[in-house]
C-alpha cells in the first residue's frame, strides 16, 4: 500500500495525520507513505512520529492537488494507491479496512468515511497512543459528511445510480494500474478534481466499495461552510465540461462541451458521400444535440501523392474527408476504440438508416430506467442498431478473458435488451383524412319558363 498525501503547508495538521498512520493496524513493512510537498513555504519536514517507510517528495513542475497526487503516484511502489488528505486523522483500522477488499479482485475503488471537526488541542503523541478517535475528538459535535448519508440511503451504494458521487477525495484506495489506466487526476481541474477523477473511474468500469470501518476525521470544516455559493460556482465549469451525466449543468442551448454525451459511430467503408452526408445531417440534427459523430473508414489509405482527381479509386472517401475534416463535431478514424470513455454512451447503427430526431433521446431514456448495459434495436430488414453504456463496456473489458464476447458479460453485469424499432424510428405522421361534402343539386328552371316569369314581372303594374 502506497499512501499518497498531497500537502501545501499545514505542518501541524500533517503531523497529526502521520501520527495516526504510524499507529495503523496495517503492517509497517507493507506500507509506504509519500508526502508530496506542493510548494510549501517553509518546506514540509518529517516529524518524529511517522510510519517507518515515510518520505517527502518535492513537486518540481506544476501545482495543485491533482498534480501533487499524480507526482506521488508516479513514485509509488505499492500495488495499491491510498490517497489521503494532509488534514485527515484516520482511525487505527483505516488502511487495513480499505486494503482488505483489494484481495478480492483488481477493479475496486474503496472509500473511507470522514467527519469534520474543529481542530482540538491534541498532540501527535496523543494521536499515536489513542485507541479510538472518540478519545481525541468530540464526535457527537462533528459535522457529518454527505457521503455517509448517501451511502446509507443507497444501501451501501448498491442502489446508487451514480456511485462515483461519493468518491470525493480525502480517502480512497485503488489499484495502481487502474490509477494510471484512466490517466490519473486532471491537473487542469483545480476544483472538483476528485469527482471528475471518480467519474472517469466509473467509465473505466470499477466497482466503488465504501467501508464504514475506515473512519477518519477531517481537521476543519469544509470549504462549502465558509462560502458555499462561491464554492459551488467555482466547481461548476469543470464538472459541466467533463461529466456529461450532469445534465443539470448543460442547460445552455447550442453549447459545445469538452466531453460529449453520446458518440455516434458510423462505418462509412464502401459508402457513397451522399449517403454519409444524409446520415451525418440526421445525427447532428436530432433532439439530443450533445453528440459527436465518428466516421469509421479506411482513412489511412489516403495518401498525399500525385493522383488523378476524377479517376481516383478513393474518390468517394476523399470527398467525405474533405467535406467533414474541419467540423469539430465529426471525427475521422480507421476503427472505433474499444470504449468511448469518458463519453458515457455510444451508438452504432447502419449508415444508410439515418437517425430519427427522437432516436437517441428515446434510447437513452429507455436504458436509464434500469441502467441496462446495451440496448439492441432490431430493424425491419434484419439488421440492428445498438446503444452501449460506457461503464458497462469498461466493466466487461475488466472481467472478460481473451476472445470473450463482451455482450455475454454485460448481460450478466448490467443486462442486454432487445426492442423493436417502431418507438425509436416512429413512422411519419399521416395527415388527418379530409372529408369532401357531396355537391348540392340546384334545380334548373327551363328557359321558356324563365322568360315567361320575367315578362309577367315587367307587365305587373307598379
Amino acid at each position: 500500500m502506497s499512501v499518497v498525501i498531497p500537502a501545501h503547508g499545514g505542518q501541524d495538521k500533517l503531523d497529526l495525520t502521520l501520527a495516526a498512520l504510524a499507529a495503523q493496524s496495517y503492517p509497517d513493512h507493507l506500507m509506504e507513505v509519500l508526502v508530496v510537498d506542493d510548494g510549501s513555504r517553509p518546506p514540509i519536514r518529517l516529524p518524529e512520529i511517522r510510519p517507518v517507510n515515510t518520505q517527502v517528495i518535492r513537486v518540481r513542475d506544476g501545482w495543485g492537488i491533482s498534480n501533487a497526487v499524480n507526482t506521488g503516484a508516479k513514485a509509488a511502489d505499492g500495488e495499491i494507491i491510498q490517497r489521503l488528505d494532509s488534514d485527515m486523522v484516520a482511525c487505527r483500522e483505516h488502511i487495513e479496512a480499505l486494503a482488505r477488499w483489494h484481495h478480492v479482485t483488481d477493479y475496486l475503488v474503496t472509500i473511507g468515511m470522514k467527519k469534520f471537526v474543529e481542530v482540538p488541542p491534541v498532540t501527535p503523541r496523543q494521536v499515536f497512543q489513542a485507541r479510538h478517535l472518540g478519545e481525541l475528538f468530540p464526535l457527537d459535535d462533528a459535522v457529518s459528511s454527505s457521503t455517509e448519508a448517501t451511502i446509507a440511503k443507497t444501501d451501501g451504494l448498491r442502489k446508487s445510480r451514480n456511485p462515483y458521487h461519493v468518491c470525493t477525495g480525502p480517502t480512497f484506495a485503488l489499484p495502481r494500474e487502474v490509477f494510471h489506466a484512466v490517466g490519473g487526476l486532471d491537473p487542469t481541474v483545480v476544483r472538483g478534481e476528485d469527482t471528475e477523477f471518480a467519474y472517469r473511474l466509473a467509465m473505466h468500469g470499477v466497482v466503488f466499495v465504501p467501508d464504514m470501518d475506515a473512519q477518519a476525521v477531517h481537521l476543519g470544516l469544509p470549504a462549502q461552510h465558509r462560502d458555499r455559493e462561491r464554492a459551488v460556482r467555482a466547481v461548476e465549469p469543470y464538472l459541466a465540461h467533463r461529466i456529461p451525466l450532469r445534465r443539470d449543468l448543460r442547460k445552455d442551448r447550442g453549447r459545445r462541451w469538452l466531453v460529449p454525451y453520446v458518440e455516434i459511430v458510423l462505418d462509412v467503408t464502401d459508402t457513397s458521400e451522399s449517403v454519409v452526408r444524409q446520415a451525418v445531417a440526421a445525427a447532428l440534427d436530432g433532439k439530443l444535440q450533445d453528440v459527436v459523430v465518428t466516421l469509421a473508414g479506411p482513412w489511412s489509405r489516403l495518401d498525399s501523392g500525385r493522383r488523378s482527381v476524377l479517376s481516383d479509386p478513393c474518390f468517394e472517401l476523399r470527398l467525405m474527408r474533405d467535406l467533414f475534416a474541419h467540423d469539430e463535431r465529426i471525427r475521422l478514424i480507421d476503427e472505433a476504440a474499444p470504449t468511448p470513455a469518458p463519453t458515457p454512451f455510444r451508438y452504432h447503427g447502419p449508415v444508410d438508416v439515418p437517425l430519427h430526431k427522437v432516436t437517441l433521446e428515446r434510447m437513452i431514456e429507455s436504458v436509464q430506467k434500469d441502467l441496462t448495459g446495451v440496448l439492441i434495436v432490431d430493424l425491419p430488414d434484419g439488421r440492428a442498431a445498438r446503444l452501449e453504456r460506457t461503464s458497462a463496456l469498461g466493466r466487461a473489458t475488466l472481467l472478460a478473458g481473451p476472445g470473450a464476447d463482451l455482450d455475454t458479460v454485460i448481460a450478466t453485469t448490467h443486462g442486454v435488451r432487445h426492442e423493436p424499432s417502431d418507438r425509436y424510428w416512429p413512422a411519419p405522421k399521416q395527415p388527418d383524412p379530409v372529408t369532401i361534402a357531396s355537391p348540392v343539386t340546384v334545380p334548373v328552371e327551363p328557359p321558356e319558363k324563365t322568360l315567361l316569369r320575367r315578362l309577367k314581372s315587367a307587365l305587373r303594374p307598379n
